[in-house]
């Protein structure tokens, strides 16, 4: 399928902003020692922040992003309606959240209800595509748990860097975190590589055709000049592309990540803290980059069966 980069930018920094609410929530609730109301304001704010963008960046995603709002309409049925609702509201809990601790009033419920909200916005956005039975690659439970996994782990490690600059002294405790849910995102995104690695084609050649003969060589296309059908099913670049994009959302998403985390987390500072969470945060801009590409339209069939 055609990786829209709104999309992407969208599903990865909103992912990030759920799991540091997550973080922060458990924090607050736990009565962790070392917290500060700067933590939870700046948190607040920072989730907010990366909320927002992510939702400039889904905007280029419409034809007319000025209709966004009647995407609501159809929330009984449809995950994406369901996430256009949840969304807003999420937000707005957080800064309800953030502003009692602002002004010293902290509001345990908001935090508690900005986090069901996220692990709800979690599930929307998986199901969006786990939901499409006919992209077999992402009609998975795996596809709204890695959605899940991945970005608390993000979140986990910006919330690391955000307690170096402001709670210090909770650093060594959010590493182990960071590095276990980081590892925990790597296994599932490794099974899901492997399940679709592994899936097996119910449509070909030869079925499209009635014929059996294992030969069977496709040399035109229907239709040469661009259409919606070549440029949204399909992402135009090599199986050699789409490798390279994977191997570098294993390294720099999760291996990068986990060994600096694993090895020396707790000694390493707010500004380095940050400089890793960048990288892994590339690292999953490819990861996500492919798992849009490994999706398999039945109409790829053609595309990919001529030159």
């Amino acid at each position: 399928m055609h990786a829209p980069w709104s999309m992407i930018l969208f599903t990865t920094l909103a992912g990030a902003a759920q799991g540091l609410l997550l973080v922060l929530v458990a924090l607050d609730l736990g009565g962790a020692t070392g917290t500060t109301p700067a933590l939870f304001v700046g948190g607040a704010g920072t989730v907010v922040v990366l909320g927002l963008a992510g939702l400039v960046a889904a905007a280029f995603h419409l034809g007319h992003p000025f209709r966004a709002w009647r995407a609501v309409a159809m929330w009984r049925t449809s995950w994406l309606s369901r996430e256009v609702i949840v969304l807003p509201a999420f937000l707005a809990v957080v800064t309800l959240w953030g502003a009692g601790h602002a002004l010293g009033r902290p509001l345990p419920l908001a935090g508690v209800a900005a986090a069901l909200l996220a692990l709800l916005l979690y599930l929307c956005t998986g199901m969006i595509y786990g939901a499409v039975k006919a992209i077999r690659e992402w009609a998975t439970p795996l596809t709204p748990v890695n959605f899940g996994l991945i970005g608390f782990a993000s979140g986990a490690l910006l919330a690391g860097a955000l307690c170096a600059l402001l709670a210090p002294g909770l650093v060594p405790s959010l590493a182990p975190v960071a590095c276990g849910a980081t590892l925990l995102a790597a296994a599932g995104r490794a099974a899901a590589w492997w399940r679709n690695h592994t899936l097996k084609p119910k449509t070909t050649i030869q079925s499209a055709l009635g014929v059996r003969h294992p030969k069977v060589r496709q040399i035109s296309q229907g239709a040469m000049a661009p259409n919606f059908n070549r440029r949204e099913f399909f992402h135009g670049r090599t199986p050699q592309f789409l490798r390279r994009m994977q191997w570098a959302a294993g390294l720099l998403g999760f291996a990068l990540p986990a060994a600096v985390l694993a090895l020396g987390g707790a000694q390493v500072g707010a500004g380095a803290l940050a400089l890793l969470f960048l990288l892994q945060y590339a690292g999953l801009l490819a990861e996500r980059w492919a798992f849009f590409a490994e999706g398999n339209h039945t109409q790829n069939l053609y595309q990919r069966a001529v030159g």
